[in-house]
């Protein structure tokens, strides 16, 4: 048997129900905490392993012998947490005041065209930033080259480039008989890993 138990029902289960809060305010507190890390364990505590050490306790399994339980263990955490959150929301408040329909539209320019742009067309960065640690040219492949596997040269050696899954493709019939250079997407760019 397979079914789905909603956050909802969990709650009647438990007979404990979780805060209401008004009209977008949870979405914003949310992104204030992933920014600044509030609820994070090294900030909380590992709650995966606290709430099964509390469970072996021995006390009733109730939400008010937990939350004495937790506090008693770390006194000053909701308040800590509280305010690393509570300084992003204020930093939120601040920015916000900045933000007209003109910085929205611009920002939807840049991720549309520019940062689609650049993330797609990661090949030329690869090959510019690559010729400028040898010290050398970087070129484009001709359509004859792109036939032949090859993206572009730096100096006189041709590469392809190809994202880091192209390693895991063994059933792949092209055979790309020149220098390879792999790329992986990070957080903050990209992963450049050349043949040598």
């Amino acid at each position: 048997m397979n079914y789905t138990l909603k956050n909802k029902q969990i709650e009647n289960y438990n007979d404990v129900k979780s805060c209401s809060f008004p009209k977008y305010t949870s979405q914003l507190i949310n992104w204030a905490n992933n920014n600044a890390q509030g609820t994070r364990p090294k900030v909380v505590g590992k709650m995966t392993e606290l709430f099964p050490e509390f469970l072996e306790s021995g006390e009733d399994v109730t939400i008010e012998n937990w939350k004495r339980w937790y506090t008693e263990r770390y006194p000053d955490t909701i308040c800590k947490a509280t305010d690393k959150i509570y300084r992003q929301i204020q930093n939120f408040r601040e920015a916000i005041q900045l933000i007209d329909r003109e910085m929205v539209e611009k920002w939807v320019e840049d991720l549309i065209i520019v940062k689609t742009f650049n993330g797609i067309n990661i090949q030329k960065a690869i090959l510019a930033s690559l010729a400028e640690k040898k010290g050398t040219t970087f070129r484009m492949a001709n359509s004859s080259e792109e036939s032949r596997g090859i993206d572009g040269y730096v100096g006189d050696t041709p590469y392809s480039i190809k994202p880091d899954t192209y390693k895991t493709m063994d059933h792949l019939p092209e055979v790309i008989d020149v220098k390879m250079i792999y790329y992986k997407k990070t957080k903050n760019g990209f992963k450049i890993e050349v043949e040598d």
